[in-house]
């Protein structure tokens, strides 16, 4: 008697079931799952999709789809029942894997080297030099122990025989580790006491074995780097050498997992313009000027890697990089040109080539496939086309596979006559009814079944090829899907390969680390990288400013009416109009609508407007807060989880399911909201990151903000009549509850200013935003050369020298003076910095001085 849970669980006898046996019984590597799910009502297995689905999201795993109106926010799609293998059936994927890795290398190999296979008559010339992905200049590249894939993904599927094929080779940049290793985090805990209890093999040995592989060929890069070039000093002892992420930017598909393992592997995520080639050696451009790249783990296909002897039209990769490559100064993984290997028209030639080059048979032989170059194999794919699938051999061929089944008869002749003419251009593969295992419905509730495919990975280490124990199980949209394609809307699955005995990982190659191996300090922080670390201090600071006096604006508007309302609105509007968070309308006349004009309605409407709108151009919250977000996305991997998932929450807040008409309790409720993440994430960057020299300049950003946002605050504000109530003031400024706790009283100009201006122990105040940036810069000076902290000293020196009871007012001419030359300093120096450390023109001190005489009176 079948469980409940699978007696409508959709079988179909065309395909293999993962789940269900011939004989109608689940099979027994599944049964502790179904006796999990049976266990659970379907309000609690509900409960574990949202969990998961909510730790998606709030982890910020995300796809990105092209076309995809969700752009860089989609949602990474994860399947909550895991793809079970038993042991032995896995020893003998593991075992082809590990053959097919060694064996494409060898290949690989021979292509860039010796060509003896092609003289042989074992691969055809055409197949290799009519391949755009043949690149001439890498030819004779010698590669550090003849390794030229050190990571290799083969897409496979089980035909409905139970035997597994090949369906591809992925050899240039093989994607979905880091996606695989977050399926894993997610799925595991969803189900931690079944995970415990069927010995699940972890994936942690793998990502070790990589990182350790490629920090040994560096130590022979660093070696050779020396030799060529002496200026650049070999590895210390204990001493690591560079190895980079490289990755096409955050606009990529994949580029969430690249940040994501990035961060798990400890390696810096670099773009092209991080990198730069002098002297054929790659560098990185850090804060400590540049430093020598020893291996490159791209996420970059292959000709957009140099721009000077690959792709002219790149403006991804690095100039002189395959020269660098060429005399032997840096190693990149995979090599330049291993993309040659993912073209389906070797499939058919690698069990010859596997006897040949191995001496073995092909262990797991690939789907059937007949390269059209070949007299025979065309006239077999005519014969049969209604039974296969027909694809471009290379990359150039922009064309969609056409399935033979689909074609018309009139379509049948259109496509022959294609193939006769350009042979050579075109595969054809046996279409096979892929198996299908079962997914969650929870809609239903109840077990569906959609069509599977698994993506498994190895990579090189000194001792030979070791397998991730698992992969990626990529899961179809229907039952019948007969192409697998995350961009086209499929999910994933986690795959599970259970262990009978106890998982052990040791390494090979790494050593005990000793006192001497000790870091205590980034020295590998991109110039790009601090960049953004900076502007992500400087709008996190703007942003919470802007809620609170949009807040401000808001209760003020509430408090009120138009007649009764105090002396400082105008202030308080013109603040949001300066700021661009009230975009006035133009009369007929092209001018600005007076803020005076404007009634209660117009004011609120325009309020809404600058937190909501998305309109491109608009200077709204929204639109901030999505710059802070991709700020955000570019720095993921200097980003704990706990803080990501703060950014996620918030930013989700603006660019969720948009409300139709927002009103102002809606508002209220978001500025509310976003005030207190923004609070947040102030303290995960004081409390959470480590101090380093990347933490200084977020804290320098942060400072510049907030000391330009208190000399605009300010100068207005002294503009406004005497009369006027401060209260708005010091809650703008966060100080209300500390002026209430030591006045007891209305406030006043005297002492509102002096907490605002003198009071060293207000984090809100002028004097302690000085004090900082003098600190940091005192820092970044010692160990760049510089005095950038000189004009900060002296206006706090000038901020001290004023008078408090004579020029602590408003109006007073001194003291809007120094809140101009403030602001301007501070323009200057985040202009310097931009110079100095971000774009290596001129030095910051230099900088500093040359604009010295150009200061602008600060005004609306």
């Amino acid at each position: 008697m079948l469980p409940p849970l699978l007696q409508t669980y959709p079988s179909q006898q065309q395909r293999h079931d993962e789940l269900m046996q011939p004989t109608g019984t689940p099979r027994p590597h599944w049964q502790a799952l179904i006796e999990t799910l049976e266990a659970l009502s379907p309000e609690q297995v509900h409960q574990r999709v949202e969990a998961i689905a909510h730790q998606v999201r709030e982890n910020g795993v995300t796809y990105n789809v092209y076309a995809d109106t969700k752009g860089l926010q989609r949602p990474w799609g994860l399947d909550i029942l895991p793809f079970i293998l038993p042991q032995e059936e896995w020893q003998a994927i593991e075992s082809a894997v590990t053959q097919r890795a060694t064996l494409m290398n060898a290949i690989l190999n021979d292509i860039y080297g010796p060509q003896q296979l092609m003289r042989d008559g074992l691969l055809p010339p055409a197949l290799v030099h009519g391949h755009a992905g043949f690149l001439r200049p890498c030819h004779g590249i010698r590669l550090p122990d003849d390794y030229a894939l050190h990571l290799y993904a083969v897409d496979m599927a089980r035909s409905p025989d139970g035997q597994w094929w090949v369906v591809g080779d992925r050899t240039q940049a093989p994607s979905g580790a880091g996606y695989a290793l977050e399926n894993r985090m997610i799925i595991s805990s969803a189900f931690p006491e079944l995970f415990r209890d069927l010995n699940v093999q972890r994936l942690g040995g793998f990502f070790s074995s990589m990182r350790e592989s490629l920090a040994y060929w560096g130590r022979q890069v660093a070696a050779t780097q020396s030799s060529n070039y002496p200026q650049v000093s070999p590895l210390g002892e204990g001493e690591h050498p560079l190895i980079v992420l490289l990755t096409p930017g955050p606009y990529n598909e994949t580029y969430h997992e690249q940040s994501y393992l990035a961060g798990y592997l400890g390696f810096p995520l670099v773009q092209g313009s991080d990198l730069t080639v002098r002297h054929g050696i790659v560098w990185m451009k850090t804060l400590s000027g540049l430093r020598p790249v020893h291996a490159i783990l791209r996420r970059l296909d292959d000709d957009f890697c140099d721009p000077l002897e690959l792709n002219p039209d790149s403006l991804l990769g690095i100039p002189g990089l395959t020269d660098a490559a060429r005399r032997g100064n840096v190693l990149i993984a995979n090599s330049l040109g291993s993309n040659l290997l993912q073209t389906g028209a070797l499939l058919g030639f690698l069990p010859n080539l596997c006897q040949h080059l191995l001496g073995q048979p092909l262990l797991m032989p690939s789907v059937a496939t007949w390269w059209c170059g070949e007299p025979a194999a065309l006239e077999t794919v005519i014969a049969n086309m209604d039974k296969l699938v027909i694809k471009p051999a290379f990359p150039q061929i922009h064309e969609v596979p056409i399935f033979g089944e689909d074609l018309s008869p009139d379509q049948r002749i259109e496509l022959t006559q294609k193939l006769r003419n350009n042979p050579q251009h075109y595969v054809a593969q046996e279409q096979v009814e892929i198996s299908q295992a079962p997914v969650w419905n929870d809609q239903q509730p109840a077990l569906n079944a959609l069509a599977i495919g698994l993506r498994v990975y190895a990579c090189a280490t000194p001792q030979g090829y070791v397998v991730m124990p698992g992969g990626l199980t990529r899961v179809g949209s229907t039952q019948d899907e007969r192409v697998l394609s995350m961009q086209r809307g499929g999910t994933s699955k986690d795959t599970w390969i259970i262990s009978p005995g106890h998982n052990d990982y040791r390494s090979l190659l790494r050593k005990p680390t000793s006192s001497r191996d000790l870091i205590h300090s980034n020295v590998h922080l991109s110039s790009r990288m601090v960049e953004n670390l900076f502007w992500f201090g400087r709008y996190s600071v703007r942003n919470h400013h802007y809620t609170r006096l949009l807040r401000t604006a808001i209760h003020r508007l509430l408090e009120f009416s138009s007649d009764h309302r105090s002396a400082e609105w105008p202030t308080i509007q013109a603040l949001c109009t300066w700021y661009g968070l009230m975009a006035l309308e133009k009369t007929a006349d092209t001018q600005e609508a007076l803020p005076s004009t404007l009634d209660d309605e117009s004011i609120e409407a325009l309020l809404i407007a600058g937190i909501f709108s998305t309109t491109q151009g608009q200077p709204s919250l929204a639109n901030h807060m999505q710059q802070f977000f991709t700020l955000a996305f570019n720095l993921r991997e200097r980003l704990s989880g706990d803080n990501w998932r703060s950014i996620n929450q918030m930013v989700k807040r603006f660019n969720g399911t948009p409300l139709q008409s927002p009103t102002l309790a809606d508002a209220i409720l978001l500025l509310d909201e976003t005030s207190t993440s923004l609070v947040t994430l102030a303290g995960f960057s004081l409390d959470g990151m480590t101090r380093d020299l990347g933490w200084r300049f977020l804290s320098i950003g942060r400072r510049i903000e907030r000391l330009q946002l208190l000399c605009t605050l300010l100068r207005n504000a002294l503009l406004m009549p005497p009369e006027s109530n401060l209260e708005w003031l010091l809650e703008l400024c966060d100080s209300i509850v500390t002026y209430r706790s030591r006045y007891v009283a209305q406030a006043e100009w005297l002492p509102a200013l002096d907490l605002l201006l003198l009071d060293e122990n207000n984090p809100n105040s002028m004097t302690f935003q000085l004090k900082g940036l003098i600190k940091y810069l005192s820092q970044i000076s010692a160990n760049y050369g510089g005095r950038g902290e000189g004009p900060f000293i002296e206006q706090l020196a000038k901020l001290r020298a004023l008078d408090p009871d004579t020029q602590l007012a408003p109006g007073n001419p001194e003291l809007l003076a120094w809140l101009n030359d403030t602001f301007n300093t501070s323009v200057i120096l985040s202009d310097a910095l931009s110079h100095r450390f971000f774009s290596y023109s001129g030095t910051w001190q230099e900088q500093l001085q040359n604009n010295n005489a150009q200061q602008a009176p600060l005004h609306f």
